[in-house]
């Protein structure tokens, strides 16, 4: 099981970024929750086969249609908890 850190930079607040999020995390079986940040960017935890986490880190460079992506920043981290679904949590 793969768990990573990430933090998606740009115009991605305001365009469903979060929603789009969930909805693709989802379908790929991937874990964790997706939160906007006061300083303009999306946070996420993925976790779950290591597969399905890079298919959907690699999804996250594009984002929904209205958002535009300027850098994915991608850290490993060690898994503390075990998700049992995705979701969004509220603004950090």
């Amino acid at each position: 099981m793969q768990t990573v850190h990430v933090r998606i930079t740009g115009r991605v607040q305001g365009v469903g970024y979060r929603a789009w999020a969930v909805e693709n995390a989802r379908k790929l079986g991937v874990k964790g929750w997706v939160r906007n940040r006061r300083d303009g960017s999306v946070e996420a935890i993925f976790q779950g086969d290591e597969k399905f986490v890079f298919k959907l880190l690699g999804l996250c460079e594009d984002g929904p249609m209205f958002a535009r992506v300027s850098a994915v920043y991608v850290e490993d981290v060690d898994a503390e908890s075990k998700y049992e679904t995705f979701s969004h949590k509220e603004t950090l």
